[in-house]
């Protein structure tokens, strides 16, 4: 039921964090993955520790914002693999700025990277998956998806989008057996979140006292709801926005 064998999975992002995290579960289910992210070397990195858990993963550079640069990481992968299953849409970044401090290039910056990225790989793909009988789309939204952050209002708007899109793919794709599900990360220790920390006094601390798990997520803990959205165990999931936060969103 959550084996993968055979199947080809995209992992934007899947270089580093969360999308790393997310990319060796789907590996080690039996997922050959592709990496496509801008950083070369990162995801020359990221390759060599997916081999280790998984068959013959790989790296397609792109630029996630620019749609000739998606249309073409779908066709290198359909040339070099041969199918494709699964999508991850985890690219992101975060600008930490108030509103009347935000420039309109930086709002536009996060919400391409964050929101427009998602809309244009999952629309190069559904050709592929509609052809193929169906296929998993697992779109990276976030906590804030559910509330605000006075200092993050771009990117609580490119995760509030991500749900929104989210639901409307899962409706009009449902019929071509195209689950899209998102997944809501809480507070997990990564790079992006590591800065975080230096730029807001007591996050730390807050996280801590906030999340009844009692600990930071780590990237670990994204790999079984990964292997859930993407494997048939989730055939019947769809629309849906799973919070991953060890309960830090559940409280008042």
């Amino acid at each position: 039921m959550f084996s993968l064998r055979g199947k080809v999975a995209i992992v934007t992002g899947g270089n580093g964090g969360i999308g790393l995290g997310m990319a060796r579960g789907l590996a080690a289910a039996g997922a050959r993955v592709v990496v496509a992210a801008r950083n070369a070397a990162k995801s020359k990195d990221a390759v060599a520790a997916l081999a280790e858990v998984g068959p013959d993963p790989l790296a397609i550079e792109v630029d996630v914002g620019d749609e000739a640069s998606v249309a073409a990481l779908v066709r290198d992968t359909l040339a070099r693999c041969g199918r494709l299953d699964v999508l991850v849409n985890n690219a992101g970044m975060n600008i930490r700025k108030p509103a009347h401090e935000l420039a309109l290039d930086e709002w536009r910056r996060v919400l391409d990277t964050n929101l427009t990225s998602a809309f244009l790989c999952s629309k190069a793909a559904y050709p592929a998956f509609r052809a193929a009988g169906g296929g998993k789309i697992i779109n990276i939204g976030s906590m804030m998806s559910i509330f605000g952050a006075g200092f993050a209002p771009v990117y609580a708007a490119s995760k509030g989008g991500i749900v929104q899109l989210t639901r409307s793919m899962a409706c009009a794709w449902a019929r071509d057996n195209i689950q899209v599900n998102a997944v809501l990360p809480g507070w997990i220790d990564t790079d992006l979140t590591r800065q975080a920390r230096q730029q807001i006094p007591g996050l730390h601390d807050n996280v801590l006292r906030r999340t009844p798990a009692g600990r930071w997520g780590t990237i670990e803990d994204m790999s079984g709801i990964a292997v859930f959205l993407a494997s048939p165990a989730s055939d019947f999931v769809t629309g849906a926005a799973i919070p991953v936060d060890g309960g830090y969103s559940i409280q008042g």
